[in-house]
């Protein structure tokens, strides 16, 4: 019996004309079953008995990166959170919500923001991403 997760990110590399290698296929697997942007330490974590270290786990996520399959979320306290780009367009992000009590950051990929636009001149969007800060359900 085949693993689903498997045979999606497989199917995900190969659009992308991406090879499949182990350390692919595990991050993204790593990635699909996450339910908030994970810290390139906390996709290594989960890798342990994979005996993959920060290098590999950091150019497979710029490989996915650059592919469009994974993007940076967002940073917070100088470290990138990385997720799949599956809620996302080319130019715009879903908004994501940090809890400022627990810290603890939820996707919000059911709500839609129009692009910013700028009034001055010389100004380009290349691609806009909001990171909303506040309590949670669970801390309010």
């Amino acid at each position: 019996m085949t693993d689903p997760l498997d045979d999606r990110a497989r199917h995900m590399l190969k659009e992308t004309g991406l090879y499949c290698t182990e350390a692919r296929l595990v991050i993204l697997k790593v990635l699909m079953g996450a339910v908030r942007p994970l810290r390139q330490d906390q996709i290594g974590g989960q890798l342990v008995d994979r005996a993959m270290n920060k290098v590999t786990v950091y150019r497979t996520l710029e490989s996915l990166a650059e592919a469009g399959l994974v993007h940076r979320a967002f940073m917070h306290k100088r470290a990138w959170h990385f997720e799949l780009a599956d809620h996302c367009t080319e130019k715009q992000c879903h908004p994501h919500f940090t809890c400022t009590n627990c810290g603890v950051t939820h996707c919000l990929t059911d709500i839609s923001l129009p692009m910013a636009t700028i009034p001055q001149k010389g100004y380009v969007i290349s691609r806009q991403q909001v990171r909303l800060e506040g309590l949670c359900p669970a801390c309010s």
